[in-house]
């Protein structure tokens, strides 16, 4: 694909259609269209907490802030030995997040950011990028946080892309592609706000929406 001829508002046009961008490398300016066979989405009713990670998110170890540091979470997302986070996409979701459409939940243990999600919103979907964790459980107390938020805020859909073991563990699964469709048509007919809180959510918060501890 010729990325110059990319911009922010295709991005969106495809992830309305089901599919999004990926590069074979950081170092390739080359992108491709995704629209995978099986699609990983997680169920917003069905999020597994385990005892341990009730425990830690309880704990208060852990501080939680929404967009305040985009760019941070996106590098620590890409800062591994293989990624399909090129400088190009990275323009573009930063361009998104500055329209209000692309993300981002940190996780930090005192002052330092120490994992992360971000992602893109149309409707009431949530398309979910990529993660990191620099400690034990960030990740899966970013995704807890996240889904609170969802569900607290009226989404429907939150579509991981692609399933992976640690994503199954929390609750994740697959569903055929048409089935996917089928779902992002009925999200994309109404319409959330992933801001619309009135207080940030407490530990005790998410606990209660997401219900749910194994």
């Amino acid at each position: 694909m010729d990325h110059t001829t990319l911009t922010p508002q295709m991005m969106l046009n495809a992830y309305a259609n089901g599919v999004f961008p990926m590069s074979d490398s950081r170092d390739d300016p080359n992108l491709f269209w995704v629209d995978p066979t099986d699609r990983g989405i997680f169920p917003l009713n069905g999020f597994h907490i385990s005892k341990s990670l009730a425990k830690t998110i309880r704990s208060g170890r852990f501080s939680i802030r929404f967009n305040t540091d985009f760019d941070a979470v996106v590098e620590g997302c890409a800062d591994r030995p293989e990624t399909w986070i090129n400088d190009t996409i990275f323009d573009l979701y930063r361009q998104l997040h500055r329209t209000g459409f692309c993300h981002s939940l940190e996780v930090l243990e005192g002052q330092d950011l120490v994992g992360g999600v971000y992602g893109i919103t149309l409707g009431t979907a949530f398309f979910g990028e990529s993660m990191f964790s620099k400690r034990t459980d960030a990740s899966k107390v970013a995704l807890a946080y996240l889904v609170a938020r969802l569900r607290t805020t009226g989404f429907t859909l939150f579509d991981t892309q692609f399933i992976t073991p640690h994503l199954a563990s929390l609750g994740a699964t697959e569903i055929p592609r048409a089935q996917y469709h089928q779902l992002l048509e009925k999200a994309l007919e109404h319409r959330a706000d992933i801001e619309a809180l009135s207080a940030p959510l407490t530990p005790q918060d998410v606990m209660q929406v997401n219900g749910q501890t194994s």
